[in-house]
């Protein structure tokens, strides 16, 4: 049960950072959650493509995520 709360603040974390970091306007609580989730699975796939791995633990996991939602927001802005 630990592991579902620890994803639901990384995924808010990072969603809210990626908003923030590819300026985009308008997002809500719950988009920035699913933009967060779904980055990390995506930044998990990032990182370990180009060779690294990931250490665990709250940072790290963040950046990871991170990377991730913003992989997602450049992807849909390409495709708009």
């Amino acid at each position: 049960m630990f592991w579902l709360l620890w994803m639901v603040l990384i995924g808010l974390v990072a969603g809210w950072l990626a908003s923030k970091i590819m300026k985009r306007s308008g997002s809500s609580l719950l988009s920035d959650l699913l933009l967060g989730v779904v980055g990390a699975i995506v930044g998990g796939w990032l990182v370990r493509l180009v060779g690294f791995q990931s250490s665990g633990g709250l940072i790290p996991s963040i950046v990871t995520a991170t990377i991730g939602a913003i992989a997602l927001i450049a992807l849909a802005r390409a495709i708009r």
